[in-house]
């Protein structure tokens, strides 16, 4: 399984990755697995989707496995129905998935979170 990668980013940066994979597959390159990528427009937006708690969730579901929700409130010692709406949350970003049975689990390996403050600007 690869890794998901939480950044701040430019819309172009990920078109530029697209068309570097564009490129492989035209010129019949294998092209490597795919890493998840979420992309927010500012640190203050990644920070509103990610915030602590549910950055502590992803902790306790790497080190857990697959879990009832139920199983996982109880683990960080918070209310069901904040970790459910927070579960919530991470399964629409991709960064958590239910498996048949209904547990949650994290299927990346790695989450990587990074954020850039004042890119520097072209000469």
């Amino acid at each position: 399984m690869s890794k998901a990668i939480v950044e701040t980013s430019a819309a172009g940066d990920y078109f530029a990755k697209a068309l570097e994979v564009a490129r492989l597959v035209d010129a019949g390159e294998t092209v490597p697995e795919a890493d998840y990528y979420l992309g927010f427009s500012s640190a203050a937006q990644l920070f509103g989707e990610l915030t602590a708690a549910r950055m502590a969730l992803l902790e306790a579901l790497k080190g857990l496995g697959p879990v009832s929700i139920h199983a996982l409130a109880k683990q960080v010692g918070r209310n069901y129905s904040n970790v459910h709406s927070d579960v919530t949350k991470l399964l629409d970003l991709g960064l958590i998935e239910k498996d048949a049975a209904g547990k949650i689990f994290v299927p990346w390996e790695e989450i990587q979170v990074r954020v850039s403050v004042g890119r520097a600007k072209a000469a």
